[in-house]
Parts: structure tokens; C-alpha cells; sequence
């Protein structure tokens, strides 16, 4: 047996072994079948929570899905950024004719084979989504957006030694490495967390032998982090949300507002020009969103309705408003959701499909109404100078 992506850590007596796997790799599925059959470990630990889990076991039930529920309950940016890297995953499985996740299947499939305990090691995507969340910012929340969306466009191709490079990566964070770069804050919930929940997890597996299978990129935080205590309590819980943005949120609007009744009070004329330009900036970008997503006509004229007056309210967002339209309109089908995983690979299916188009018609309506505040709210500060 190869030892290469193998590590062996000696932990009090405790002996853990960790297989660096790549997630669309051939060779990692079979690596993974062939150390567990040969070592018979008493614990199989796999790189999944149990919402992944769940959708390898199953497949993702889209056939449930309440698309209303999605966007009243603020969740569509969250389902897209799962169905991106899920489509980031596929698309590169099916270049080497593999299914993606094979080698945490293969891992699920032969701790069962070997009757060892099967742990379930990762956090929940969910959480790890929302550190990330509460971490990078408003203007860092939409360059995320705006490259999750643009990864959309993305169909490179990759070749088989460039994708055993990727095992110095995990897929996560091999889509989210710019922002990583651009965002250092980013590698302590994306990397370091999980590295050290990753650990505790696994250093608690029941068994005198355990085995995890992982993408390479958590084995040498891992192996660092494997002899330390880790409180799973505190590495699951989401970040109390300071007031520090609300306020500004509330402050804009607020001043803008202000800056309009004034010169309203002071100059009609301009007052109604700064209203005028306000509107246009806010509905103008907003509607371009919702068309870029191949809204339907009324989704694209409420986002344009919406906008200027959401601006103004940072507890509604113009998007939720054109989605529903859209979803009242152009209610998806059972077949959409049936062919939800296969069109979420490709560009043409993210648009065809009317499940991802209503979530791209929210994500990009609400990218679309942030920059028509900016401009707007600029352009509403040159007029009341320009007037006085």
C-alpha cells in the first residue's frame, strides 16, 4: 500500500490515520477503499456534516423545496452559494467521469463494509457560511456575491495532474482562495476553524484505530491541531451581530432622507430632481439586475419599483419583492427541481432552470439596488451643493 497523502499520528496509544484526498479525484476513492479494508479501523471519520451527508446518501430532496420559504426567509444568497460549489464540484467530477464526493462515499461504504463507527466530522456548512458572513464587510459581501456569480460563468478546463495539485486544497476554499486572499479574515472560519473541529472530532472517534478521510488541505492544521482541546460549543456558534452596521445601515438612508426633506423645504425645484435621481439610480440598477437573470417583465418592473423605497428600509431588500414576482409568475415545475443538480453544472442551465433563475434574479436585484444606493445616494449629495 502507497503511504503518499497518508499521515500517522500516535495520539496516548490512540493511532490516527489521515488520508489527504482531492474531492474529484480517482485515485483518492481508491486510496481511501484501500486503507480502510486494510487497516479495519474501529472509527471512520469523513469529512461531511450531517446536511452533506445527507445529500450524498440521498441526493439533495429539491423536490421539497418551498422556493417562497427560501426567499422570505433571507436563505437564497445561502442556496446559491451551495449550489455553486456544488456545480464547481460537478462540472470537474464529470471531466474525469467520477461522481463528486466519491471518495467520502467510498468512506461512508467501507467503514460500513469493516463494521467501524462512521463519524460525521465536519461543522455544518451553514455555520461556517455565516462566520464567513459576519466577518468580511459590506463591500466584502457584495465583491463575494459578485464572485460567486461570476464563478457561474466559469467551464475551464483542468488537467489531471493540475487537479492532484488541488489536493493542497479542499473545495471550499479552493473556490473561495481569491477572497481568501483579499479577505485574510477569511482563512480563521474557512480553514482554521474547521481544521481544529475537524481535530477534536477525530481525536474523540471511538476506538483504539481510527481513520479519517479529508481534503489535503485540513491535514497539516489538523495534525497540528490534534493534540490540543477544542470547544465544539464555541466553534459552532454563530457571531453575535454588532450594531456597528445597523447603525450605519440606518444612518444612511436616514441622511439621505434628511439631505432630500431639506432641500425640498429649501428648493422645491432641486428637491424634486434629487427625488428624480434617486429613483432612477436605485430602480434603474436594480432592474438591470433582475433583467441580467432573464427576469420576467414584472419582476424586472417591481425590482424598479422596489428599489428606491428598500433602500431606504434596511429590513427589506428589492430582491425578495422581484423574486416572489418571478416565482409567482414563472412558478418552477416538478421537473425543474428534478433536473436542479444536472442544470446547476452548466451556464445555460443555471438561466434555463426557473429555480436558480428566481435565485439569481434576487441575488443580482439586490447587488443591482447596493450599487444604485451608492451612485444615487451621491448623486443626491451633489445636487443639494450644486444648489447651494
Amino acid at each position: 500500500m502507497t503511504e503518499a497523502n497518508i499521515t500517522r499520528i500516535d495520539l496516548d496509544g490512540k493511532e490516527i490515520i489521515l488520508i489527504g484526498t482531492a474531492h474529484v479525484s480517482k485515485q483518492s476513492a481508491e486510496q481511501v477503499k484501500e486503507v480502510i479494508e486494510l487497516e479495519r479501523p474501529d472509527s471512520v471519520c469523513v469529512e461531511l456534516d450531517q446536511q452533506r451527508y445527507q445529500a450524498l446518501k440521498e441526493g439533495n430532496k429539491w423536490k421539497e423545496m418551498d422556493i417562497f420559504k427560501v426567499i422570505k426567509e433571507k436563505k437564497a444568497t445561502l442556496l446559491l452559494m451551495n449550489m455553486v460549489i456544488s456545480s464547481y464540484q460537478k462540472r470537474m467530477a464529470q471531466q474525469f467521469g467520477i461522481q463528486a464526493g466519491q471518495e467520502m462515499i467510498q468512506g461512508i461504504e467501507s467503514a460500513e463494509e469493516v463494521g467501524a463507527k462512521l463519524v460525521l466530522a465536519d461543522r455544518n456548512i451553514q455555520i461556517t457560511f455565516s462566520r464567513i458572513w459576519s466577518g468580511i464587510g459590506l463591500w466584502g459581501k457584495a465583491k463575494l456575491l459578485l464572485g460567486i456569480v461570476s464563478s457561474i460563468f466559469t467551464n475551464e478546463k483542468i488537467t489531471e495532474e493540475e487537479l492532484e495539485k488541488m489536493k493542497s486544497q479542499d473545495m471550499l476554499n479552493a473556490l473561495l482562495d481569491e477572497f481568501t486572499t483579499a479577505f485574510p479574515r477569511l482563512k480563521v472560519p474557512l480553514i482554521d476553524e474547521r481544521d481544529q473541529y475537524l481535530a477534536e472530532k477525530i481525536r474523540k472517534a471511538p476506538g483504539n484505530k481510527v481513520v479519517a478521510v479529508l481534503g489535503a488541505a485540513h491535514v497539516p492544521g489538523i495534525t497540528k491541531e490534534i493534540h490540543k482541546e477544542h470547544d465544539l460549543k464555541a466553534l459552532n456558534r454563530i457571531p453575535k451581530k454588532s450594531n456597528a452596521p445597523k447603525l450605519i445601515l440606518w444612518a444612511i438612508p436616514i441622511f439621505i432622507l434628511a439631505v432630500i426633506a431639506y432641500t425640498f423645504w429649501v428648493n422645491p425645484s432641486a428637491g424634486m430632481q434629487q427625488t428624480i435621481s434617486w429613483i432612477l439610480w436605485n430602480g434603474s440598477f436594480a432592474a438591470l439586475g433582475a433583467a441580467l437573470a432573464f427576469g420576467h417583465p414584472l419582476s424586472i418592473v417591481t425590482a424598479f419599483v422596489a428599489a428606491p423605497i428598500s433602500s431606504l428600509n434596511p429590513l427589506i431588500a428589492a430582491g425578495w419583492f422581484s423574486g416572489i414576482v418571478q416565482a409567482y409568475f414563472k412558478r418552477p415545475n416538478v421537473q425543474d427541481f428534478e433536473r436542479l443538480s444536472e442544470d446547476a453544472v452548466s451556464l445555460k442551465g443555471f438561466w434555463s432552470n426557473r429555480v436558480t433563475r428566481i435565485l439569481l434574479i434576487v441575488v443580482l436585484t439586490n447587488l443591482g439596488s447596493t450599487l444604485g444606493t451608492f451612485i444615487g445616494g451621491a448623486d443626491v449629495v451633489r445636487l443639494f451643493f450644486q444648489n447651494f
